[in-house]
């Protein structure tokens, strides 16, 4: 078989995964949709009819304290939006201006952009083809060449900037090697800020993502298992860090009841009561979402498992994947970068959302001469080769129909 016929047979295969998994797609399906089946216009009218919409009321509170209960957190702050959780909490973790922080070439612009944020550069670095996170290997043996040890930090030997943390994120869900992840960071004398904003209820080793940093990062966009619209959350065992954050994003204001004096530069990142209660509603019914995400996740692999150059992307060993987005990689082959993008076209034309992961940090205007790791190339292959496929928990609803 050539090339050519080769690539066509694969789309064809994919397509027919498809439509065997989730049924005929006579109306367009998206990648990932909210879903509010709970007691969420309860608690929105109780908002409004008492007034309580902004960022003081009783769902804020009680947002804060049932999220740390469930991903075991001993705090937990919340904020208008993930990007300015990872804003607040690099402040928080000593990130100053001139600073470089080192993050995963592949990930969404807002881990980049909230350390730009703090006036500081993001250095690339490649990702395992296991996770699609950080590399623990690769990093250790970056860091043991370009980087040095002085009595005031950790700094960049060719540029002269201080390396001031570790950002890993958790790429669709999937927990990054946070045990050896966390090694690197003791062996360099470098706090770990974990990006979990795709990944609220994955567990490694049976413990939740975000809380192994000494701080941890939450989004509840609206495409995230739970939304509140808009909305983050900062989540760490630290009292004193928690303190100073919900100090910091309530403008720095100190308490009084009618006077305003500020004692830093604050942000205004609240999160609204009327947001909180979306979000209080929305984590009634996460356990369920999770199941069915794992649901559609395992009829995904077993579909994909006889289609010939294609492989699922699974949770690995002593994880447990929240399926945020599933995923499918195709072999290496020459074309594959054609190939691919001749399925993204066709599968959307379909009706079946799909997309292909984010173009690489490094790529980016703002972040082209951003320091780097010498080498990219799992992140370059992976880039090349990934197609996101539909991951709504409703979609589980419709395999009984495949």
């Amino acid at each position: 078989m050539n090339v050519a016929a080769a690539a066509q047979n694969t789309e064809r295969s994919i397509l027919a995964v498809l439509k065997h998994t989730l049924g005929p797609a006579e109306e367009f399906i998206p990648l990932h949709v909210p879903e509010f089946s709970g007691n969420e216009w309860k608690y929105v009218k109780e908002c409004l009819d008492t007034g309580w919409v902004s960022s003081v009321g009783a769902y804020v509170d009680r947002f804060e304290c049932e999220m740390a209960a469930f991903i075991g957190a001993g705090h937990a702050v919340a904020v208008m939006n993930g990007t300015a959780a990872l804003h607040l909490a690099l402040l928080l973790a000593g990130v100053k201006p001139g600073d470089e922080v080192i993050a995963p070439v592949l990930s969404f612009v807002a881990t980049a952009n909230a350390i730009a944020y703090c006036h500081a550069q993001p250095h690339f670095v490649d990702i395992s083809p296991l996770t699609l996170g950080m590399d623990p290997v690769k990093l250790a043996a970056h860091l043991d060449v370009c980087a040095e040890k002085r009595p005031n930090g950790l700094f960049n030997r060719e540029t002269g900037n201080r390396i001031a943390a570790v950002v890993p994120m958790h790429t669709f869900g999937h927990p990054v090697e946070l045990i050896a992840l966390m090694a690197v960071c003791q062996d360099f004398g470098l706090p770990m800020v974990e990006d979990a904003a795709e990944s609220l209820g994955s567990t490694y080793g049976g413990r939740h993502c975000g809380t192994f940093g000494i701080l941890g990062t939450l989004s509840f966009n609206g495409n995230k298992v739970l939304t509140t619209g808009g909305g983050g959350m900062i989540v760490t065992n630290d009292p004193d860090l928690a303190k100073r954050a919900k100090h910091l994003s309530t403008t720095a204001k100190t308490p009084h009841p009618w006077l305003y004096i500020h004692d830093d530069i604050g942000f205004n990142y609240r999160l609204p009561n009327i947001n909180a209660a979306l979000g209080c509603a929305q984590l009634e019914s996460l356990p369920d979402a999770l199941i069915r995400k794992r649901r559609l996740a395992a009829a995904y692999d077993k579909a994909f498992a006889g289609i010939p150059g294609v492989t699922f992307v699974r949770e690995t060993a002593g994880t447990h994947s929240n399926y945020w987005l599933n995923a499918i990689i195709l072999d290496d082959v020459p074309t594959v970068e054609a190939m691919r993008n001749s399925l993204l076209k066709e599968l959307n034309a379909t009706n079946y959302m799909v997309r292909p992961p984010w173009s690489l940090l490094h790529k980016s205007k703002p972040f082209r001469d951003a320091p780097r790791m010498a080498s990219l190339s799992e992140a370059e292959s992976i880039e090349r080769r990934l197609i996101n496929l539909p991951s709504s928990p409703q979609l589980a609803n419709r395999l009984q129909m495949s």
